[in-house]
C-alpha cells in the first residue's frame, strides 16, 4: 500500500473517530485545512515532524499513523 494513503486515511479515520472536522482538526493542530485535505486523500508526503505534529494533535501515537489497517480476519480471531 501507498504510505501517503496509508497515513491519510489513518489520520481521516482517527479524526472522524475523534468527532473532529477538518476544520477543527486544523485549529488544533496548526496544520491549514486544505493541507490535511489533501494529506487525507493521499497527495501530501508528511515529514517525520509533521507526523509527530499531527499524532500530538490526535492524541495518538505517530505509530498509529502509519500502521496498516488489521485484516477483518485477524479481527475475528
Amino acid at each position: 500500500m501507498d504510505m501517503r494513503r496509508l497515513v491519510g486515511q489513518n489520520v481521516m479515520r482517527i479524526r472522524l473517530e475523534k468527532g473532529l472536522t477538518q476544520e477543527q482538526f486544523s485549529d488544533i493542530s496548526g496544520f491549514s485545512q486544505q493541507y490535511l485535505s489533501g494529506l487525507e486523500r493521499g497527495k501530501r508526503n508528511p515529514t517525520i515532524v509533521t507526523l509527530y505534529e499531527l499524532a500530538k494533535a490526535l492524541e495518538v501515537s505517530h505509530v498509529d499513523l502509519v500502521r496498516p489497517p488489521v485484516s477483518r480476519s485477524k479481527r475475528q480471531s
